[in-house]
């Protein structure tokens, strides 16, 4: 661990050529010619992201329309570059707060899914929309009607966030199979 190098060392001829270097360089070109290629002619062909994905992060609707969110504000706590602000407001329903603003910088959001680990109700998550275009900075900021997608769109994404989460409850169902 300790090695002494000494600079004045002389290299051999083989490696001040560098000759072996460039042959495993030119062996690889090579070999990656012949592979396969896999490039899409986008827009025309569409790339399906698994439900692995981090997409543009979207608020997760119940099937009456309302939110999910609860407005703890743990998502606007965590994000790194700061681009989510949640201002709760209390209401009458069984859900006693709500956010009155929820809005997403997305020129901030860098799509670290910090959002989508820490919030307990899982009202933030990360979809499969990928390709996002603004024309001016002002319509980078998606505020909560924008951000409201059904529950039913995003049930794969749900799915595996429950199995992320949970993979106790996955391995006991696996070893209950198996008896």
């Amino acid at each position: 661990m300790n090695k002494k190098i000494d600079i004045n060392e002389r290299l051999k001829f083989s490696e001040q050529i560098y000759l072996p270097e460039i042959m495993k360089g030119m062996w690889y070109t090579l070999k990656q010619m012949f592979q396969p290629v896999f490039t899409m002619r986008y827009p025309e062909e569409r790339w399906t992201p698994p439900s692995i994905f981090r997409g543009r992060p979207v608020l997760v609707a119940r099937e009456d329309g309302t939110e999910r969110c609860v407005a703890c504000g743990l998502c606007s706590r965590v994000c790194p570059p700061l681009a989510i602000y949640v201002q709760a407001d209390e209401t009458e329903r069984a859900q006693e707060r709500y956010p009155s603003i929820f809005e997403i910088d997305m020129l901030r959001c860098i799509f670290c899914g910090y959002c989508e680990e820490v919030c307990p109700e899982e009202a933030i998550v990360m979809s499969k929309e990928y390709d996002i275009v603004f024309e001016n900075r002002d319509s980078a900021i998606f505020n909560k009607e924008k951000l409201m997608t059904p529950a039913s769109a995003l049930t794969d994404r749900l799915t595996f966030l429950h199995q992320y989460k949970n993979p106790e409850e996955i391995t006991k169902a696996a070893t209950d199979l198996k008896n």
